[in-house]
Formats: C-alpha cells, structure tokens, sequence
C-alpha cells in the first residue's frame, strides 16, 4: 500500500480580523483551519480562479455601461428639454421696454425663487422626468 505524501508546514501571517473571519468560519463548519486554509490556496490556484475573477469582473462592467447608459440617456432628455424650453421662451418673449424691464426684473426674482422650490420638493419628492419619459420612444403608430 502506497503512503501519501507527507503535508508539508507553512507559516503565513493574517491580519487579526482576517484571522478572527477564518476562525469563525472553521468553527461553524467544525472544521479546522488548515482545511479552511488549504481549500482556500487550492481554490485560488486552481484554472477556474482566473474565469470567475473575469465572470466577476464582466458583471460588474456590465452593471457599470448600464449606469453610464442610463446617464446619457438622461443627460440627454436635459439637454433637449432645455433647449426646447429656450428655443419657446425666445420666440415667444418679446423684448421689454426699460421701465417695464425693471419691473419685470424684479418680479424675475420672486418667480426664480419659486421656481427653485418647487424644482427642489420634484427632486426630494419625484416623479421625476426621466420616470415619466418611455425608455423606448415608439414612432407614430403604423397604418397598416
């Protein structure tokens, strides 16, 4: 009968609460650490290692370009609900008169204040635009 091969020593140094995790660990397997241990070296040196770090990596890559997507697309709706809301203001508002400019001037400030409150409880409270705008934006309907 052939004897295994005799398992040789290593020494290694752990930070106390990685230490304190394996410990913890071993314990609710009934495990001892150097089981814990050897599986985990095992595992890390083993083919697949390197495949599930990149299926981990790929995922959070994926989760991160749909994020970025998201962004533009709401960046996006911003920049075309501005320059709707100028290209309508600029064409509609015709230019004041200076003693009425003056009046209107302060009466900008009490509309902008208000304008900024109202924005603020949108944001704190919602719906917010982008909830409101379809993600796919269909054509006119067909008449087939």
């Amino acid at each position: 009968m052939a004897k295994a091969p005799k398992k040789q020593r290593l020494s290694v140094y752990l930070e106390p609460d990685v230490m304190r995790a394996l410990a913890a660990h071993a314990a609710r397997g009934g495990h001892s650490l150097s089981l814990i241990a050897e599986a985990g070296i095992a595992s890390f040196l083993s083919p697949d290692a390197a495949e599930r770090q990149e299926a981990a990596i790929t995922k959070r890559l994926d989760q991160v370009d749909r994020r970025l997507s998201r962004m533009e697309r709401d960046l996006g709706i911003a920049v075309e609900t501005l320059a709707i809301f100028v290209r309508f203001w600029l064409s509609t508002t015709p230019a004041l008169p200076e003693p009425a400019a003056q009046a209107a001037r302060a009466k900008a400030g009490e509309r902008y204040e208000a304008f900024v409150t109202a924005l603020g409880r949108r944001l704190a409270n919602g719906p917010k635009l982008r909830q409101e705008i379809s993600e796919e934006i269909d054509g006119p309907p067909s008449t087939d």
